[in-house]
């Protein structure tokens, strides 16, 4: 193992990134079993249970942290809002990848949390280079990631979206520090 510690917390105006914790799955589960979240994703399946939460929370344990890290992004008022996370692609490539939960949606809370997280990246992780996709038919992610910076490749890839068990077009972006 290496010494990437998420410790204690990275802290933004007014959120909270941590290291997710066992009791962070109900709120997951709760979150991703709505089909507008998970759909939005790649990797979260629909519907979503709080035993799909909980081995979730268990594989982070076994994750390589020089190669993949995952943040609870949590509010002080209303605890877990969303995840955030930093992975290596198909092509040994990192990038970045978040959900909010749905009452959590509109606020800033994705910008905010990823702006954090990405000079997380760059200082402490040593990341210059991080990539990331939104689905076509969700803008609102593709504002978020050019509010932080992203640039559009021009590249549209066919990704896989678990909830919606096809494949959907996926407009592709580039950071670099």
């Amino acid at each position: 193992m290496c010494a990437i510690e998420i410790e204690p917390v990275i802290r933004t105006q007014r959120l909270a990134l941590r290291r997710p914790r066992k009791a962070d799955a109900p709120r997951i589960a709760e979150y991703c079993n709505d089909f507008d979240v998970a759909k939005m994703t790649s990797r979260v399946p629909y519907p979503y249970g709080l035993a799909d939460a909980e081995a979730f929370l268990e594989r982070l344990d076994y994750k390589d942290p020089e190669h993949e890290i995952t943040f609870a992004i949590e509010h002080p008022d209303d605890g877990l809002v969303g995840v955030m996370g930093f992975f290596d692609n198909d092509e040994g490539r990192p990038e970045i990848g978040y959900w909010l939960g749905r009452p959590h949606w509109g606020k800033g809370y994705a910008t905010e949390a990823a702006e954090r997280a990405l000079v997380w990246a760059n200082r402490s992780w040593g990341r210059r280079y991080v990539v990331a996709g939104h689905f076509s038919d969700n803008p609102a992610s593709g504002q978020v990631l050019c509010k932080l910076g992203f640039l559009y490749t021009g590249e549209v890839k066919l990704l896989t979206s678990t909830a919606r068990g096809a494949e959907v077009p996926a407009r592709m972006m580039v950071w670099l520090a």
